[in-house]
């Protein structure tokens, strides 16, 4: 039997994997995590509350207070059944790394103790030779070294009966580099806070710290793992490299919203206990757009807890897919000719009081900060827009960008009516800020009068505010969000530290409102709130001057020019914005190449041999086997020319396309009982 029905067969009869699990609870969050809760139990209070300062940024940890942690850590992961502890960082891979070690050490020439010291915790020094560096580092000096992130709880990884302690971390060269994506977040994030500092402390807001916040709405595909071992596209690309439309997929938008099916129920369920576990808030279930697409949210928290949250929350979903005999697709593309999948970035930012400073309703004081982080955003967002394109830039997410399911690749803000309303009104001095609120009567005796909303949301737009936050729709579903979040800090701390130099010690209201006048008229080519998708707004872009850059591969050179450079300063230094550069680049490269050969080994060994076949088959029916052999042809002929682009990165892409749409015309019109791959009407319906 062709080994694509006899998946189609396992799946009919595949069993709901029932764990009990009962799905987010409040009673198991955190149980995984060194958390306060812990610390208050099994640490002196002296150190609590060190700990907690550091938290808020207000100080240095304290190393004489190591030895006493790394022990009260140790016993309480060696109680949840820990045996090994790591470091666990995040390299420029745009994943998580780990090198496990034992608790053992000797007590005795023939005897052995569980040891875990204050050094051990502090730092380690997993070996940096084989992580991209982009020349920061040669191999033969290649030492790398991690060190405790404070800021963020360990916790306890379990996976097939083993239990480890980790210890989130950053990594860095031996001569101080920095190798990861942590160590820039928290550097901007200590950026945002002075600027942000300047600004409470001009208007009399109380707080002490302000950091950056996030939410990150996680989308994804589900498809059968029988399905996924059959696709080498898919296990090495993320994605397929070829493969016809389905009569059916999401015209008739049935999918969104709809009801869950209960094997992706149970599914669902048991990632999200243990997410919970982990002390990683979700909140948020549905399913997405496309047929086989789902999205995760979880509540907004500290934006560097976040990107550890999110990048243990796709590990998790990886794993815990497996064991429903599931694979959890976290491509920005996996599926030609339907959505994709995103990480909308809800960015905000909060002081230590619990003051969000982009809710103007928060409190009756935060009307005219708001006011003034809102022209700070503009102004960061409107000088700076090619970098916030290279922040969100890969392979993957080129494939997504504009694709009428994801903000185009120019970079626009949208505000809303109202909010719109009030900055025209700043700038022309006439009108009433004060607008009572619209009632809306739906028109039916038993529901309830309505709050209107004052303002829509605009789901095309990459930049879009969204009454407390601001959301960036254009990050890619498998990235890492610490670039684009770091790149809002550091342009948006550059661009309010300016506001606030214009506005000195004066601060009668007309002064602030002649500086926000200024701001506001600058950056008005940057503010759009129609339709991002139209053909119109590309024409009126380029009137307005906007970027428009299409490639990923001239977005990352924003990286090397001195602007960048200027607003990167004490987060990341030349050298290591050009390391950026060459990772990126090469990394998209390394992508193109990789999927160029792999349409090749799948024409060549699965395609065209069913091809031939077929074409014999046909040879009662002279119209159909003219039709297949000149099908064939010109795909030889497309692949050839595939072959000799393989080293041409700007070319490849396109001769890619070409060559796919020839087999995916093939796949149209072979007789189904050959064709070798599973089909997109069976991994995106059948589930």
């Amino acid at each position: 039997m062709n080994p694509r029905f006899e998946a189609v067969r396992d799946v009919t009869f595949r069993k709901i994997r029932m764990t009990g699990s009962k799905g987010p609870s409040v009673d198991i969050f955190g149980e995984l995590c060194f958390n306060r809760k812990v610390m208050e139990k099994m640490l002196p209070k002296e150190i609590n509350s060190h700990l907690d300062e550091v938290l808020l940024g207000r100080g240095k940890f304290n190393v004489l207070y190591a030895d006493i942690i790394a022990q009260a850590m140790k016993d309480w992961a060696i109680n949840l059944g820990a045996t090994h502890f790591c470091h666990w960082f995040q390299p420029l891979t745009g994943l998580s790394a780990e090198k496990q070690d034992a608790f053992l050490d000797w007590k005795t020439l023939d005897s052995v103790l569980e040891k875990f010291s204050g050094k051990q915790l502090m730092g380690g020094e997993p070996d940096a030779s084989s992580f991209p560096s982009g020349g920061l580092r040669a191999t033969h000096s290649a030492r790398g070294y991690t060190s405790w992130d404070p800021s963020s709880y360990a916790f306890i990884w379990k996976s097939s009966g083993s239990s480890v302690l980790c210890i989130p971390s950053v990594f860095f060269s031996w001569t101080g580099d920095a190798l990861d994506a942590k160590i820039p977040l928290l550097r901007s994030d200590a950026k945002i806070n002075n600027a942000a500092l300047r600004l409470s402390h001009y208007f009399g807001l109380k707080a002490t710290s302000v950091f950056s916040t996030l939410g990150c709405e996680q989308e994804y595909f589900l498809i059968d793992r029988g399905f996924y071992q059959l696709r080498p596209d898919l296990i090495m690309a993320g994605r397929t490299i070829v493969g016809a439309a389905s009569p059916k997929s999401q015209e008739l938008e049935d999918h969104y919203f709809g009801a869950i099916k209960e094997r992706v129920l149970a599914y669902m369920r048991e990632f999200e206990e243990e997410a919970v576990r982990l002390g990683i808030p979700i909140k948020t279930r549905h399913n997405e757009v496309a047929p086989g697409q789902f999205e995760v949210a979880p509540i907004f928290e500290r934006a560097s807890l976040a990107v550890d949250h999110n990048i243990l929350l796709m590990e998790l979903m990886r794993q815990v897919a497996r064991r429903h005999d599931l694979a959890c697709l976290l491509h920005e593309k996996p599926f030609a000719g339907i959505n994709g999948s995103g990480k909308h970035n809800n960015w905000s930012l909060a002081t230590d009081t619990g003051l969000n400073l982009l809710d103007p309703t928060d409190s009756p004081e935060n009307s005219l900060p708001f006011l003034v982080l809102l022209a700070a955003i503009l102004k960061a967002v409107h000088k700076h827009a090619p970098l916030l394109r290279a922040s969100i830039a890969s392979a993957g997410n080129d494939h997504r960008l504009g694709g009428h399911e994801a903000p185009p690749v120019i970079i626009s803000v949208y505000l809303g009516e109202e909010l719109e309303r009030v900055l025209d009104m700043i700038e022309t001095g006439k009108g009433d800020l004060k607008k009572k609120k619209q009632k809306l009567d739906l028109g039916i005796p038993m529901i309830a009068e309505l709050a209107k909303d004052t303002t829509d949301r605009n789901r095309t737009s990459p930049f879009a505010f969204t009454g407390n936050k601001f959301e960036f729709r254009a990050v890619g579903s498998s990235a890492n969000c610490s670039l684009p979040i770091s790149v809002l800090n550091v342009i948006v701390a550059m661009s309010l530290n300016e506001i606030m130099d214009q506005l000195g010690s004066k601060k009668d209201k007309e002064h602030v409102f002649a500086v926000l006048r200024k701001v506001f008229k600058e950056t008005r080519p940057i503010r759009f709130s129609g339709n991002n998708y139209s053909p119109e707004w590309v024409a009126e872009a380029k009137k307005r001057k906007l970027p428009i850059i299409n490639k990923s591969l001239d977005a990352f050179k924003v990286l090397e020019e001195k602007g960048t450079k200027k607003v990167f300063e004490g987060v990341l230094t030349s050298e290591e914005l050009d390391a950026r550069y060459e990772i990126l680049s090469e990394n998209y490269a390394k992508v193109k190449t990789i999927e160029a050969k792999l349409l090749l080994e799948i024409f060549h060994t699965q395609i065209l041999p069913v091809a031939l076949q077929y074409q014999k088959e046909l040879a009662s029916i002279p119209s159909h086997k003219k039709k297949l052999t000149a099908l064939i042809s010109t795909a030889i002929k497309k692949m050839d020319l595939v072959e000799k682009t393989l080293l041409n990165i700007e070319k490849l892409d396109s001769a890619c396309r070409d060559a796919r749409a020839s087999v995916d015309a093939m796949e149209q019109m072979i007789d189904d009982r050959l064709w070798p791959l599973p089909k997109y009407r069976e991994m995106l319906m059948i589930l």
